[in-house]
């Protein structure tokens, strides 16, 4: 059977010899995959592979559309976390610090479903629609610092040390004004200069609350970019801190990608290309271009609104552009990349 990267699961048999683009065999016949070599199949940007029928019973195949249901089943996990984070946020802003037990308590449950769901744009397609966008992007943050560190090679361990740190980046904004963080128009300069100051305060909450200094830095770094633009310091390069530098590029994507009181959502595709032009100034060009060569086999028989309002599914990434793939409408197949007037407007589970 024919299945998509997303939907193999560890105990999967491939039917056939794997080959990347260069015909390098990536992957044997009979080779029986667990998470490695489902990530050398990502590395090597594999889209499709054979398997072997799946005989054991409840096991569902790619027509099931599994990273769907696997998407909304992590709905009461996620409407956990965002109570979670925002009870995190109450007692730092009453105490000026959070407890150890708490954050674990929280995170730990959405970090154990993301750690089984490998299929991400699922992930955040389904928790883009809530109401508060501060609990949200905390969650958001920590699931894709998570997912970022894993692909850049980080032990279970460390990843889930740099998904908590995102989740907790913006811990600081708890003493900035609720009116200012959500006010519908252009900040006034004095207005930005105090939302800045949330970097001072999540550092120094995280300091009284957690032994390992990593999560006050990256609650202190993570507008810092690599071209020395950031703030507060004005850091650049090796100065940032790695994990800082993975929870910026999880930041500004979840934020781009969602709705906003001064902004509206831009479809996950388009905001990857932003993070791809960023990569050559703004942000570690390493560490963006990981998780955008992650992240395009994702979208891979995901629904799409053209602009035109015609909806269709892509069928296969562009090689020579990312971002505009091929998408079929009915019988027809439309390469976006040739087709200006036919850009993706939103994508859906």
């Amino acid at each position: 059977m024919r299945a998509h990267i997303m939907d193999l699961q560890p105990g999967d048999k491939l039917a056939q010899d794997v080959f990347n683009n260069f015909g390098l065999n990536v992957l044997s016949q009979g080779t029986v995959l667990n998470d490695r070599e489902i990530s050398r199949l990502l590395q090597h940007q594999i889209d499709y592979v054979d398997i072997e029928e799946r005989i054991e019973p409840g096991l569902p195949d790619s027509s099931q559309n599994s990273n769907h249901h696997g998407a909304d089943k992590l709905l009461p996990v996620f409407e956990d976390a965002l109570q979670g984070i925002s009870e995190l946020f109450v007692n730092a802003m009453a105490e000026g610090k959070v407890q150890s037990e708490d954050v674990d308590r929280t995170f730990t449950p959405l970090v154990e479903g993301c750690r089984t769901e490998k299929d991400v744009v699922s992930l955040l397609v389904a928790l883009n629609d809530k109401d508060d966008y501060t609990c949200q992007h905390s969650v958001q943050v920590g699931m894709i610092s998570y997912y970022i560190a894993g692909w850049m090679g980080y032990s279970e361990e460390e990843a889930q040390q740099v998904g908590k740190a995102g989740f907790l980046h913006d811990i600081g904004k708890c003493r900035i004004d609720y009116q200012i963080l959500n006010k519908p128009g252009k900040l006034t300069e004095e207005e930005f200069e105090t939302v800045k100051q949330h970097t001072l305060h999540g550092e120094e909450i995280l300091r009284e609350s957690l032994e390992d200094e990593m999560y006050a830095l990256v609650a202190l770094q993570h507008h810092e970019r690599f071209d020395g633009s950031g703030y507060p310091h004005g850091l650049k390069g090796e100065e940032i801190i790695p994990a800082a530098r993975i929870v910026a590029i999880a930041d500004i994507y979840s934020a781009m990608i969602s709705s906003r009181v001064y902004q509206e959502k831009q479809d996950l595709l388009h905001v990857l290309n932003e993070l791809y032009e960023l990569s050559f100034h703004k942000l570690d060009p390493i560490i963006t271009q990981t998780f955008i060569k992650n992240m395009i086999p994702n979208f891979i028989g995901k629904k799409v609104e053209l602009e035109t309002g015609e909806t269709g599914t892509i069928v296969m990434t562009n090689p020579s552009d990312f971002f505009r793939p091929l998408i079929q409408v009915g019988e027809e197949f439309i390469d976006i990349s040739r087709k200006p007037d036919k850009g993706i407007k939103d994508i859906q589970l």
